[in-house]
Formats: C-alpha cells, sequence, structure tokens
C-alpha cells in the first residue's frame, strides 16, 4: 500500500505559476490605473490652463491634440486592464460581472482582444501626429502613415489567417470521415 499523499502536493508547481500570474495582473492592473488617473489629472490640467483663452486662434488646436493624445492614453490604459483581466481570467479564476464582450476564455480571445485596441490605438496616433502636422513635412507624414498602415495590414492579416490555420485539418488527422 503506498503512503497517502499530502493534500494538494501535486497542484503545487501550479499552485506557484499561479502566483506569478498574479503579479502580471497586480503590475498591468496598476499602469492602468496610473494611466486613467494621470490623463484625468492631465485633462483637467489642460482645460483649466485652456480656459482663460478659449477664444484664442491656436486653443481648439491645442485642445484637440490634447484630446486625442487623452485618448491614446486611455487606450493604453484600457489594454493594459484587458491584459489584467485577461491573465487573472486564464490562469487564476473566473473573473465575474465583466460584459459579455470583455469575457475571455482563450488566450486567442486575449490576442484579438489586444489587437483590435493596437490598431485603434494607432489610428488615433496617426491622427495626432496628422493634426500636428505642418505643411512643410508632407514626406514625413507620408512615410509614418506607411509605416501605421502596413503594421495594421499586418495586424489584420494575422487576425484573419490564424483562426484558419488553428482549425484547418491537419495531415494523418484521425478526424476525417473514412467513407
Amino acid at each position: 500500500m503506498a503512503p497517502p499523499r499530502p493534500p494538494n502536493s501535486g497542484n503545487t508547481f501550479f499552485g506557484l505559476t499561479r502566483l506569478i500570474v498574479e503579479f502580471g495582473v497586480l503590475s498591468s492592473f496598476l499602469f492602468s490605473l496610473v494611466l486613467f488617473v494621470g490623463g484625468t489629472l492631465r485633462t483637467v490640467a489642460v482645460i483649466w490652463e485652456a480656459l482663460p483663452d478659449l477664444a484664442g486662434e491656436d486653443t481648439g488646436k491645442t485642445l484637440l491634440i490634447a484630446a486625442v493624445e487623452q485618448t491614446d492614453t486611455l487606450l493604453i490604459a484600457t489594454a493594459l486592464l484587458i491584459i489584467s483581466l485577461g491573465l487573472q481570467s486564464l490562469f487564476v479564476g473566473r473573473v465575474v460581472n465583466v460584459p459579455a464582450w470583455l469575457s475571455i476564455r482563450s488566450f486567442d480571445d486575449l490576442k484579438q482582444k489586444l489587437l483590435g485596441i493596437v490598431v485603434v490605438a494607432l489610428a488615433v496616433k496617426f491622427f495626432s501626429v496628422a493634426v500636428k502636422w505642418e505643411s512643410g513635412s508632407s514626406l514625413n507624414l507620408l512615410t509614418f502613415g506607411l509605416g501605421v498602415a502596413a503594421v495594421m495590414l499586418a495586424i489584420g492579416l494575422y487576425s484573419f489567417i490564424l483562426p484558419r490555420l488553428e482549425h484547418a485539418p491537419q495531415e494523418g488527422d484521425s478526424d476525417a470521415d473514412p467513407t
């Protein structure tokens, strides 16, 4: 007769990995929190600074640039929050009371959500650069725009092709119907 094993001795290693992932969850959440709070404080400061000269010639453009940059910050904060919730859900346990669109059941779910945010963040970043653009540097703007477009296209292709490759039947699969 084999000696009894201590409770959960087979789960010790997995338990430690879950603890390690919690560090990632916590760090992503803290960065997200700081970016949300910092972005909010920056918004208040920019608006407060613009109030005395709200009807000024350059104030509208300054506020527009600040708003676009704020959007970029919020998108990065959102991505970090999604990473935090996704890691928590995948490695530690289900996260309750999240909207259906934020439900992450697999690593692929997490990747798809993040890639979507990256594409939007790139578009916002390009818009920010375009708004700041001065007419003398059109080649730089075009080069930057082409670079952004290339990355967005690569992400789109990756998002389109990867799911099809994962579900394609492999050579020698026994799942094929012999009839």
